[in-house]
């Protein structure tokens, strides 16, 4: 087992890695505090984890509550459903929150635990590889609205992070892949000694390596801790953590939620972002192709939606980075370098909209 911590000032919690944490009572017992807890988990993960988590919980009063699967569901009404279990269970303060499954459950539990009774205890149980190497750690909680990804949450930290390499194993190939698309995010944004370990090393990991996934998932877990406790609340650079993100949320939205996974389409936003970076004459050419090269090997979309020009950049001006009417975007100085800017000529954003979208 591999332990990180993440330090944000007012909290400090530990993130462990390994296998058969799920059934690890002593971890449990010392990190999750509370007699009253709420496992939220979906249809796929209960078959899976339910039984398994429950077993190394000792004698505590454990009640569930089993979401349907899937991001089309990451709404105010689902979450509604969590706080009607801890409403049905009379659960106060006191009580601790577990998020058993992958970043929908955790953001939606996380949302819930923030907001019931002012705030309790949560812990986060990621299960897929996405949300083990990024939506479990930093505090991002929140549920999505028809007029774009995200749109209501709360910064609210969990108190622990316990991650159970053994999940991946049942994760679907499609799952997988989506997970890489943010481990490549961090060597593209911080670490280009990382994007070049993946591009050596993504046939391991399609193949379930343990060792190459567990250095993976502990890799991007160090980044994200670093630069959330430098910026907890995204005032600026842990926006640079979004690289890709507000094309993505873009094409998710615009979509419905039903035709990317979230890695999938945060994959395409880098694509566009890189090719943004390259109109402006931040990077050349060979850098957005190596960027579109190792999403390849990943087994990723290459392809971003023709959903139009006008109706992408609608979705983006809902972006959470907006400020005074205009669009901060992530790009990309170099591999490893990232900024966030709005100072950038509006003339090269749209041709890239039309050229990727139209």
């Amino acid at each position: 087992m591999q332990t990180l911590q993440v330090d944000v000032g007012h909290s400090r919690y530990p993130i462990s890695i390994g296998s058969g944490l799920l059934a690890h009572r002593e971890l449990l017992d010392t990190h999750i505090r509370g007699r009253d807890l709420l496992v939220v988990t979906n249809t796929t993960v209960a078959r899976l984890y339910l039984a398994k988590l429950a077993g190394g919980l000792g004698a505590r009063r454990v009640a569930e509550c089993i979401l349907p699967d899937g991001e089309q569901h990451k709404t105010l009404q689902t979450a509604g459903r969590v706080f009607d279990a801890l409403v049905a269970k009379k659960m106060n303060r006191d009580a601790t929150v577990l998020a058993l499954g992958g970043g929908v459950v955790g953001d939606i539990a996380g949302f819930a635990a923030a907001s019931y009774q002012r705030g309790i205890g949560y812990v986060q149980l990621p299960t897929t590889l996405l949300a083990q190497v990024d939506s479990s750690v930093g505090g991002k909680t929140g549920v999505n609205h028809p007029g774009g990804k995200n749109l209501i949450g709360a910064f609210y930290q969990p108190l622990c992070v316990i991650a159970d390499t053994d999940t991946l194993a049942t994760l679907p190939d499609r799952e997988l892949r989506a997970g890489l698309a943010e481990v490549i995010k961090y060597g593209c944004v911080w670490d280009p000694l990382l994007f070049d370990w993946l591009d050596r090393n993504m046939a391991k990991l399609l193949q379930r390596d343990v060792e190459a996934l567990t250095y993976a998932i502990a890799r991007s877990c160090e980044i994200k801790a670093t630069v959330v406790a430098r910026d907890e609340r995204e005032h600026n650079l842990r926006a640079i953590l979004n690289f890709g993100h507000t094309f993505g949320h873009a094409m998710e939205a615009a979509t419905d939620f039903r035709t990317y996974l979230h890695g999938e389409a945060v994959g395409l936003g880098m694509l566009v972002a890189a090719a943004l970076s390259q109109r402006l004459g931040l990077i050349d050419a060979a850098i957005k192709d190596r960027i579109r090269d190792i999403l390849g090997k990943a087994g990723l979309p290459t392809e971003a939606p023709r959903i139009g020009a006008a109706k992408a950049l609608e979705f983006m001006q809902m972006d959470k980075k907006v400020q005074a009417g205009t669009i901060r975007l992530v790009l990309l100085e170099k591999l490893g370098r990232a900024i966030v800017t709005a100072s950038y000529a509006q003339a090269a954003l749209h041709a890239t909209l039309e050229e990727y979208f139209a």
